[in-house]
């Protein structure tokens, strides 16, 4: 079993994620769930503080540890997609969470559990959101039923602490669109699924790495990435439109036929700025989409492995391999 977390400058907290994840792993090995060789896989996505300095260290110290080295920042989803095809040809399942230790540990004992009855892909699901602000949880819990009415199917109140069978990775490594929304992709490989609750915790150090912007972006991304529910909408809002058109055409006639004209600017103005405005916005939307196929159709890699730290002592460069 490979336990992959991606890091981006995560010094603060690493210290800890290491110990605890050391002893987790430890009672997992001595309890007979997981094999002795069994790792835990930090991926630097290009973090900018002592991240990668340090998982080198503990590397050195302990081949449970071992690191994978991004050639430069590409992102959550990306970071982590690097670490699971990396490892998927020599685990037999793998275990994707944060380093912020903000996922329970010892939810593992009971993925490993599903997962050991024939569960290939098992996910880590909050049970609650008690513990968060009025506005943190209503902007969650509108983006997962906003992500689940635009078309993509995600799991509610899922992020990415998971575990996928080897079988369930191979799956993913078919899905080669370099716009990734992971959330969104695993439940479309299919095979068997089951899920965990827990209880989410605090960050424990450092600032958390997606601020509303950043998680409209990701919200953005994950629509376009996985839908065209969006432009469906509006093809049906300009249908809707015109018809609206037809009516106003009519009750002009009409008013005109009575020798009731209508008087001032003040319909005309509005009629131009708001069909002007979802002109804009419904360009902007299929903008999006133009976009991706942009960059989908230039075959870039995903991610560029700088080095990869695997048996101890040993740093394997490989500058030229690519996903």
């Amino acid at each position: 079993m490979f336990c992959v977390i991606p890091c981006y400058n995560e010094q603060e907290v690493l210290p800890e994620t290491s110990k605890r994840l050391r002893a987790k792993m430890e009672q997992l090995i001595s309890e007979g769930k997981i094999a002795a060789d069994s790792r835990v896989v930090f991926v630097n996505d290009g973090s900018k503080d002592a991240t990668w300095d340090m998982i080198a260290g503990l590397h050195q110290a302990d081949p449970l540890f071992q690191g994978i080295n991004l050639s430069r920042n590409r992102g959550h989803q990306n970071a982590l997609i690097a670490g699971l095809m990396t490892v998927r040809q020599i685990c037999d399942m793998a275990i994707s969470m944060d380093a912020d230790l903000q996922d329970d540990i010892n939810a593992m004992d009971e993925m490993i559990d599903k997962y050991l009855t024939g569960t290939d892909i098992v996910y880590g699901v909050r049970s609650s959101r008690a513990k968060d602000t009025f506005f943190k949880k209503f902007t969650a819990e509108s983006f997962y039923k906003m992500m689940n009415a635009l078309g993509a199917n995600t799991v509610y109140n899922h992020a990415d602490y998971r575990l996928m069978s080897k079988r369930a990775l191979d799956g993913l490594s078919q899905f080669g669109e370099v716009n990734l929304f992971l959330r969104g992709m695993v439940p479309m490989v299919g095979y068997s699924s089951d899920v965990v609750y827990y209880e989410r915790a605090e960050r424990f150090a450092g600032e958390s790495k997606y601020p509303l912007k950043k998680m409209l972006q990701f919200a953005t991304e994950g629509i376009t990435s996985l839908s065209t529910k969006p432009i469906r909408m509006i093809t049906g809002l300009g249908f809707f439109i015109f018809l609206v058109s037809i009516i106003v055409l009519i009750y002009c006639l009409v008013r005109y036929a009575h020798g009731n004209t209508i008087q001032g600017w003040t319909t005309t103005v509005l009629s131009v700025w708001a069909i002007g405005g979802l002109i804009m916005i419904s360009l902007g939307i299929i903008g999006e989409y133009i976009g991706k196929i942009y960059l989908e159709s230039k075959g870039r890699p995903r991610f560029i492995i700088e080095s990869y730290l695997k048996d101890e002592k040993d740093v394997v460069e490989l500058k030229d391999h690519q996903n």
